[in-house]
């Protein structure tokens, strides 16, 4: 299984998660500083960070980062956050 994650607030909790069971995790430029993914991949997670952020974008460049991990995981699930709509 491959994590997809959008909201900068759920990354560590999902890195966590997926180093014990050696998934690999993607996140967006906004979830964590390019520092701070070498650091946290430095340490043997399987961890890759877009180069723009994820969180607060449309369902179009959710899709587009999809289709990214799937080509680089074929055949693998991958499970994406789901983020509340607000209806205000």
């Amino acid at each position: 299984m491959v994590y997809l994650v959008i909201d900068p607030a759920t990354a560590g909790e999902v890195i966590e998660v997926a180093q014990k069971i050696g998934s690999a995790v993607w996140v967006g430029s906004d979830a964590m500083s390019h520092e701070e993914h070498y650091r946290i991949a430095a340490s043997g997670v399987n961890l890759t960070r877009f180069e723009y952020p994820l969180s607060g974008v449309s369902a179009e460049v959710i899709a587009e980062a999809l289709a990214t991990v799937a080509e680089h995981h074929p055949g693998e699930s991958i499970w994406v956050q789901h983020m509340p709509i607000n209806h205000d």
